[in-house]
């Protein structure tokens, strides 16, 4: 049996706040080739998560602790069509169809999500990832965080 408890979700989001990415995971699937990846993942608020989407797979968020802003994009991956609160103060199980374009906003320190989606894990094509917003340590990351802290829909940053 594999359980996460009150002190795990603390060990989880002290490491993610010393991480470089601000960001802790905890794999309970046993192998990144597993059929379904199950996770749960600590995301301090100045994290970034380069919009992306997940050919193939569905997306499903539990909100553990705290609470963060998913971010939704068209079908081009440009304009943000909606904006949900997921946490406090929001839904905290939270599913999205396969191949949506979004992103997420960690809005409280101690942030835990618990994800579930399709595997194996495979670090996600260029295709996936949306080409107008920088990748993770290059330049405009700061920018394009800030962006998205306040993003509404119709707002386009192409």
């Amino acid at each position: 049996m594999k359980t996460i408890d009150n002190q795990d979700l603390a060990a989880l989001s002290a490491k993610a706040a010393c991480a470089p990415r601000l960001r802790a995971h905890h794999n309970v699937h046993a192998e990144l080739d597993d059929s379904i990846q199950r996770l749960a993942i600590a995301m301090e608020p100045d994290t970034y998560v380069r919009p992306h989407r997940h050919p193939g797979s569905p997306e499903l968020l539990i909100v553990l602790s705290g609470a963060l802003d998913w971010i939704e994009f068209d079908a081009a991956g440009e304009t943000v069509v909606g904006r949900h609160r997921l946490g406090d103060g929001g839904a905290r199980v939270f599913e999205m169809p396969e191949n949506t374009w979004h992103s997420v906003v960690s809005l409280a320190p101690g942030t835990v999500v618990f994800e579930v989606k399709r595997g194996p894990y495979l670090p996600l094509p260029e295709a996936d990832v949306a080409a107008w917003a920088p990748a993770e340590g290059e330049a405009g990351v700061a920018d394009m965080l800030a962006w998205l802290r306040g993003c509404r829909p119709g707002d386009r940053r192409a």
